[in-house]
């Protein structure tokens, strides 16, 4: 088991209630993008068939229909040189129509397109970087068509070379898209940073980015998934419209997860808000992978309209509050949505487990008043909560997902007067426990 550190209380209150509001409103990405990443599942071994097979792929499986609209490539897709007039180009051999009209045809089957570059001399994989070239690139991919661009952090300049930090790299990027935005009376891409420094992304990518990322690549088991849950639940409080933490590519149905597991990555990923790129070969998806890729109402919370923000721990379970543990991270989560409070309960466990919790430990639920109950997950209507609510036998790495919605006053006569006891009492100062 990874160690367990506890956080300083100041600190956490601190990012607890950060408000995201410096996110990079640039008139795009206001929600989560939902769509495909090739990287997971393919590595370097793309071409524009494939590319071509996977969003047609999309759309027969009905993914297109619930909202996953993003195509994106990631590393490997150019020339390992530049021209002779110093441009980016796509290889030859596997991109021979060219992107013009690759993005054209996604374009045309309603998709937006994505590509992938660097901050540094070279792409992780050793392909031409954008450092030094970043307008000259930022147009390139805009005269090519593409809508998004994912941006990595390999093969930095010599620190005499660079002469700025982390932020001053990606800073160059992002001006280049505004400027290019601002000359064209195009839409900006879409521009999302793919530098793990969790501990300085969440204080300047509101500034930079849509969205960025808060850890190093994902891998398809739950000890990975529990790490990158364990350190975003931290700086929840820097999500909001138009910037985001970005989680990394989804995982679920890549093998080394279990189907309760692969409920859990998604629930969480879509919950905390995080962009859904899926990384799966749909084309070897099971029916229950594609059902979990497109539950809609779990969908629904990350594409909220009127609600930004991501859901926050409002307790930690197994371990005191505002304790990070890479293993066991936070259970009790929630947040507000436009049609009430979502609750995600989640079993870091090797064992089923009961998870109770009393309602008004969530800071959107009012005391004194019952709430319904929707389960996203098995889509029904579970009665009425009272003041508590226990959600029984969650699996190992489980999770339960819920909706909570008023439903007026509690019935009268129910004791205790108060539901939490610790200073509760009458106007004339008697309290709950007589004293």
């Amino acid at each position: 088991m990874a160690g367990i550190l506890t956080v300083l209380g100041v600190l956490a209150v601190l990012l607890a209630t950060s408000s995201g509001v410096f996110a990079l409103e640039n008139g795009v990405a206001r929600l989560p993008v939902l769509g495909y990443n090739t990287w997971n599942a393919y590595a370097c071994n793309i071409d524009e068939n494939l590319i071509l097979e996977t969003a047609s792929l999309m759309q027969s499986l009905g993914l297109q229909d619930v909202g996953y609209t993003h195509v994106n490539l990631d590393d490997c897709w150019a020339e390992k040189n530049r021209t002779a007039d110093g441009l980016l180009a796509p290889n030859a051999e596997r991109f021979p129509s060219g992107f013009n009209n690759l993005t054209s045809q996604l374009h045309d089957m309603g998709f937006q397109a994505g590509i992938y570059e660097d901050s540094g001399w070279l792409t992780c994989a050793g392909y031409p970087g954008s450092y030094s070239n970043e307008l000259l690139d930022a147009t390139t991919f805009q005269n090519w068509g593409f809508d998004y661009l994912k941006y990595d952090n390999c093969y930095i300049p010599f620190d005499d070379v660079i002469r700025q930090g982390t932020y001053g790299k990606y800073q160059r990027m992002a001006d280049a898209i505004a400027q290019l935005a601002s000359s064209s009376g195009e839409s900006p891409l879409i521009y999302s940073l793919c530098e793990w420094g969790w501990s300085q992304v969440w204080i300047w990518g509101t500034t930079v980015g849509n969205s960025w990322r808060v850890d190093g690549d994902i891998a398809d088991n739950w000890d990975a998934l529990a790490n990158i849950i364990n350190l975003a639940t931290f700086i929840t409080g820097y999500t909001n419209y138009y910037g985001r933490n970005d989680l990394d590519i989804l995982e679920v149905g890549n093998g080394n997860m279990t189907y309760d597991e692969n409920k859990s990555h998604f629930t969480a990923w879509a919950l905390l808000k995080s962009p859904l790129l899926i990384g799966t070969n749909l084309s070897a998806a099971s029916p229950d992978i594609i059902g979990i890729l497109k539950n809609t109402e779990i969908l629904a919370i990350n594409q909220d309209p009127t609600v930004g923000m991501s859901i926050s721990p409002f307790r930690w379970g197994i371990n005191p509050d505002w304790t990070s543990n890479s293993s066991y991270p936070a259970q009790y989560w929630s947040g507000p949505s436009e049609n009430g409070t979502v609750f995600m309960l989640l079993n870091t466990l090797d064992e089923p487990a009961n998870m109770f919790f009393n309602l008004t430990e969530s800071p959107w639920i009012r005391a004194g008043r019952q709430y319904s109950v929707r389960d996203l997950w098995t889509h029904t209507d579970n009665g009425t909560a009272v003041r508590n609510f226990t959600a029984a036998a969650v699996p190992p790495h489980g999770v339960v997902a819920l909706l909570l919605q008023d439903a007026g006053d509690e019935p009268a006569g129910i004791l205790p007067l108060c539901a939490v006891y610790y200073q509760c009492s009458s106007e004339n100062g008697t309290s709950v426990d007589g004293s």
